[in-house]
């Protein structure tokens, strides 16, 4: 072989190396479907459209988002769980994933066994908002309403086993208020539960609620983040508004079904973080009040399972379950 040959041919292996959709065997060569577990509109949707439009982007095919809303992600979880381990429909998994092992009694799939972990790609901390139909200012004149009319208190989630409900059920718990949980299918129809007075208050990440910030129909009281956000510098943490022990942070990830080849979960990570790292969109997650992330899927599985570990103690004390 003459050396010219030789360089043709190491030229094309160095190539396909640097290539990943070489690597996974012409991976993709169809639309890639997200799925999210929840409504439009709530945090993991609005984040999911966007990275979308990144992958879409970098992988040369149409990357849609489909929703299947229920059971505090389950429903969508179980989908994918079942779907064909070929990388072309993969879960858009939130906080839930670490909750629902502690929160539901029989789930019909396994949090570890059932996916191949790809990437935890951001997260976001909850704003305590209260409807204006309640007339408090403060996380200490929500508490006093409550201790004075117990039983009068309502307060939202975008269903079972989201941080909003676990965040609504540790806030009951240190403050010692009764309030009734009410699930909603979604983030979105969360807020808008509070923006027509059907609930009191409700514990809800940025993105699903930027839209309606200014609105006089609800007020933002607190947010459950260690610092003062930089989009919300007027909003005092939890622990300055009275209430310590409440630091709590939805995030999001991409998982895939199990078995799903080594060199696609590798191009579908090298694609997120590659997303990630771009300051344009790092930007955009940054307003939508999601704090982006870069990831292996090794140190995603050794996060998924701390975070089981975590929401069981906080579960169990909290005696929070979902018949």
């Amino acid at each position: 072989m003459s050396a010219w040959k030789r360089f043709l041919v190491l030229a094309a292996l160095s190539h396909a190396a640097l290539s990943p959709a070489h690597a996974a065997n012409g991976y993709p060569d169809k639309p890639i479907t997200l799925v999210v577990g929840y409504a439009p509109g709530g945090g993991a949707d609005i984040t999911a459209r966007l990275l979308g439009q990144r992958l879409s982007e970098q992988l040369g095919v149409s990357v849609v988002v489909e929703n299947r809303p229920g059971a505090g992600q389950n429903i969508g979880a179980t989908h994918v769980a079942r779907s064909a381990p070929d990388g072309y429909t993969i879960l858009v998994s939130s906080s839930a994933m670490g909750i629902n092992p502690s929160l539901f009694p029989k789930l019909e799939y396994d949090p570890v066994k059932s996916f191949a972990p790809i990437a935890v790609f951001g997260q976001s901390p909850n704003l305590l908002v209260a409807s204006s139909t309640v007339g408090v200012d403060s996380v200490q004149e929500l508490i006093a309403y409550g201790k004075k009319f117990p039983g009068k208190l309502n307060f939202s989630s975008s269903g079972h086993g989201s941080t909003q409900h676990l965040s609504g059920e540790l806030f009951k718990q240190i403050t010692g208020i009764e309030a009734v949980h009410v699930p909603y299918k979604g983030s979105g129809p969360s807020v808008n539960g509070v923006l027509a007075g059907e609930v009191q208050f409700t514990f809800v990440n940025i993105p699903s609620i930027a839209t309606v910030l200014g609105s006089d129909k609800i007020k933002v009281l607190a947010v459950t983040s260690a610092q003062r956000l930089q989009a919300l510098p007027d909003v005092p943490t939890m622990s300055e508004a009275g209430v310590d022990n409440m630091v709590v942070s939805a995030w999001y990830g991409l998982m895939a079904p199990a078995g799903t080849p080594e060199p696609i979960v590798a191009l579908l990570n090298k694609a997120t973080n590659d997303a990630i790292n771009d300051e344009k969109f790092k930007a955009q997650l940054i307003q939508a009040g999601v704090e982006p992330m870069t990831s292996t899927p090794a140190f995603f599985a050794d996060f998924l399972q701390k975070e089981i570990d975590r929401w069981k103690s906080v579960i169990h004390t909290a005696g929070a379950k979902v018949d």
